[in-house]
């Protein structure tokens, strides 16, 4: 069991393939997230009252409690959907080393 203060969590994003990558760069760049994984899917949702479908990046974010709240407003003021996916993930186990090298990556 992590026993960190801040301990690892793990966010869902969903973001157009257009700019995907660039947009996890700057997540890891700012220290947001130690790492981004980007998994391509098809996501359907209902949105103003229609169904729509639509292809997209799921980034998935290793990173630390503490840096969930200007996770936040970082996808709030770069994010190009008007409500960006943000669900996080609490952890129950972490592997130690992976751990580690993640809060110095932060």
């Amino acid at each position: 069991m992590d026993s960190d203060p801040s301990p690892v969590r793990v966010v869902l994003i969903t973001h157009p393939i257009e700019g995907a990558e660039g947009f996890a760069k700057r997540l890891v760049e700012e220290r947001l997230a130690a790492c981004v994984s980007m998994h391509r899917v098809e996501s359907v949702y209902r949105w103003e009252g229609q169904l729509e479908s639509s292809p997209e990046m799921q980034l998935v974010p290793k990173t630390q409690q503490d840096k969930l709240e200007p996770l936040e407003a970082f996808l709030e003021r770069e994010h190009p959907y008007q409500v960006p996916e943000c669900v996080v993930l609490a952890t129950q186990h972490v592997e130690a080393e992976y751990a580690a090298w993640l809060r110095g990556a932060l």
